[in-house]
């Protein structure tokens, strides 16, 4: 086979792998222009271990500031490796007219549960998806697995039955008369990531919840948007930054740590999403105006990245596991306001893959120097990328 049709059958390969919605989704359009100076997508041979860091634990945050906008705020260009320290109150400057801010509006539920097995052993649930208003797929910690068609009493006297198990979860029948949503917001707890090693407090329930949060079912926050208040929303509004909104239900799996060397041998746990047909609408006429548009969080890179196809960003729901990691060539997103991610990550590999692993890691490691909080709780990055348009510049 020439070396031309096998580079490409490895495209469309990898790009199934990744459940995109199409293989158009790498072809090179004039919608996005900066594109066509993009490296191929190709295989990797990159490990695990060259994403690793040195993080002190005492830089991992516990608790949220007293205000949201009060994070320091690391200023990254991919472009130059230039790093500048900030506070994200200072975001308003980074950001000009007709800039359109996508956010990603998914709520946390209190997905944490915790009872006994018929046998009085002690369960704790983490639910994974809400399948209906009575069902969910969950993870199980317990001494000994439980079994299929065992009684589980959970706190608030709610009772469920273990239905099958699949792969690392279990289907779940709850045996209630409301919605199951409306049982967890009763007697759930908040499903603060494992490392945050505090129990959860009130408090958690609006502070592990962003401001515009709106549709539920996610069990761990898009971290990103945690930092804006309604002042700086404001603030934003009346400086002409548009926003747009997508849905990415975040599920426990993006806690699972990476269980290969090889990452291109890594499957993605699948998550949720919904882009409406307005924000979709929305992104295109910016990106047909010149304007830049940036991603709060990296679950909207994922989630606009999965979307795009034909040379546009089109209406979408359902599943992804798009996998991004460096060699990836960017389609939607101009600038990326992200936290700090775990070492040897996907989500760090995501931010590699935008602004150069060399460029990320350096700034990492300044932040680490210079006492920058990590994680959920932490601090953020302004990000831009390593192959700038250069009607951004």
């Amino acid at each position: 086979m020439p070396f031309i049709r096998l580079l490409r059958v490895q495209v469309f390969c990898i790009l199934k792998y990744s459940d995109c919605r199409t293989p158009v989704a790498l072809t090179r359009v004039s919608r996005f222009p900066r594109f066509a100076n993009s490296p191929a997508w190709q295989d990797s041979t990159l490990q695990k271990s060259d994403f690793h860091y040195h993080l002190p634990p005492e830089r991992i945050a516990q608790t949220p500031l007293a205000a949201r906008a009060a994070s320091r705020l690391l200023c990254l260009n991919g472009a130059s490796g230039s790093i500048e320290d900030r506070r994200f109150a200072d975001l308003p400057t980074l950001l000009r007219r007709g800039d359109l801010l996508v956010f990603n509006d998914t709520r946390v539920i209190p997905a944490r549960l915790f009872g006994e097995k018929d046998t009085g052993g002690h369960i704790e649930l983490l639910i994974e998806r809400i399948l209906d208003d009575q069902r969910a797929l969950v993870q199980c910690r317990a001494s000994k697995p439980p079994k299929p068609g065992q009684w589980l009493r959970l706190d608030g006297g709610v009772h469920a039955q273990v239905i099958v198990r699949q792969d690392e979860f279990y289907k779940i029948a709850f045996d209630i008369t409301e919605p199951l949503v409306h049982v967890l917001e009763r007697v759930g707890h908040i499903p603060l990531p494992p490392y945050i090693t505090r129990p959860d407090v009130r408090e958690d329930r609006e502070r592990y919840q962003t401001v515009f949060a709106q549709t539920p079912g996610a069990v761990a926050a898009p971290t990103a948007g945690l930092h804006f208040d309604s002042a700086l929303l404001a603030q934003l509004d009346q400086m002409g930054v548009e926003r747009a909104f997508v849905t990415l239900h975040i599920g426990a799996g993006t806690f699972q740590p990476m269980r290969v060397d090889d990452i291109a041998q890594h499957r993605m746990h699948a998550e949720w999403l919904t882009v409406s047909a307005d924000t979709a609408v929305r992104i295109n006429s910016a990106k047909a105006q010149g304007n830049r548009i940036i991603a709060v969080g990296t679950t909207v890179v994922r989630a606009l990245e999965t979307a795009v196809g034909h040379g546009s960003v089109g209406p979408f729901a359902g599943e992804t596991r798009i996998f991004i990691y460096p060699g990836y060539r960017f389609q939607v997103v101009d600038a990326l306001i992200t936290n700090f991610h775990l070492p040897e990550s996907t989500l760090l590999m995501l931010v590699c893959a935008f602004a150069g692993t060399e460029q990320v890691l350096n700034a990492y490691r300044h932040a680490v120097m210079e006492g920058y909080r990590f994680f959920s709780y932490g601090d953020a990055m302004f990000v831009l990328p390593r192959i700038q348009d250069t009607r951004y510049k």
